[in-house]
C-alpha cells in the first residue's frame, strides 16, 4: 500500500524524467511500477488515494455464527478438554460424532478471545536467569571444557575427547581420549591440568555448557583445586 504523498512524489519524478526526454515506461520501471498503475493513480488528472483500506469486505458465507463460536469456547473450556490443544480436541470430538469447526477455526477463536496459551498437563514455562558470564584478563583465570564425540574405526563406535582450553591464551591445558564418558576421568584430567599449570593455589573458574550429570559431577569433584 502506497500513501498519497508517496504517489505524488513518484508521479512528479516520472513527469520530470519524461520532460527530460526519458520514455515513460522506462521511468516507471525505475520506480518498479507499471504504466497501467501510473494511469490508475492519475485518473481524471488527480492523484487518487489508495482505496484498498476502505473497500467493503463481505463476511464469508461459511463464517461461524456467534452461537457456533460460543460452542467452541464452551468445549475448549470444559473439564474434558481444558488441558488439550485444538489438534487433539477436534479428533476427539470426531470420535464422538461431533463436529463444531475445523482445527484452524478452533485456534482462531481461542486467539481472538485471548485463550491461545499453554494447554497441557506439563508445567508452564519458567523464566530463568541467564547464566553467569566471566571475563579473563590473564591466563589461568577462566578455563572452558567439554567432551566431544570422535568417530571410531567401526560404524557406530565413538571415542570421547576430553579437552580443556584457557579462555585468555587459547592454550589447550589438558586433553585425553577415552572409550567412554566418565566423571571420574574428567575429574582426574582437570586435577592434572590444574597441577601442570601451577594454578592450584589461585581461584580458577571452570566453565562448561549445560551438559549431562557426569560433567556437572566432574566440576564438583574439582571444587577447591
Amino acid at each position: 500500500m502506497i500513501s498519497t504523498p508517496d504517489r505524488q512524489t513518484a508521479i512528479a519524478l516520472i513527469n520530470e524524467a519524461v520532460t527530460a526526454g526519458a520514455r515513460r515506461a522506462k521511468a516507471c520501471s525505475e520506480l518498479e511500477i507499471s504504466e497501467r498503475t501510473l494511469r490508475r493513480w492519475t485518473k481524471d488528472g488527480e492523484v487518487r488515494p489508495d482505496q484498498r483500506p476502505v473497500v467493503p469486505r463481505p463476511e464469508p458465507a461459511n463464517a461461524l455464527s456467534a452461537a457456533e463460536r460460543a460452542a467452541v469456547l464452551d468445549v475448549c473450556n470444559s473439564k474434558e478438554f481444558s488441558s488439550l490443544p485444538p489438534s487433539q480436541i477436534v479428533p476427539k470430538l470426531a470420535d464422538q460424532g461431533r463436529y463444531l469447526a475445523s482445527e484452524s477455526s478452533f485456534y482462531r477463536i481461542l486467539r481472538a478471545n485471548g485463550l491461545q496459551h499453554h494447554r497441557g498437563r506439563a508445567k508452564s514455562p519458567v523464566k530463568r536467569e541467564p547464566p553467569t558470564s566471566y571475563q579473563a584478563s590473564a591466563s589461568c583465570e577462566v578455563w572452558t571444557w567439554d567432551i566431544t564425540w570422535m568417530p571410531g574405526p567401526v560404524a557406530g563406535m565413538f571415542f570421547y575427547l576430553y579437552l580443556i582450553v584457557d579462555i585468555f591464551s587459547r592454550k589447550i591445558v589438558g586433553w585425553e581420549v577415552h572409550e567412554r564418558e566418565s566423571a571420574d576421568m574428567a575429574a582426574i584430567l582437570i586435577r592434572q591440568a590444574v597441577l601442570a599449570e601451577g594454578c592450584h593455589l589461585s581461584p580458577l573458574v571452570l566453565h562448561a555448557d549445560n551438559g549431562s550429570p557426569p560433567l556437572v559431577h566432574a566440576r564438583a569433584c574439582t571444587a577447591g583445586q
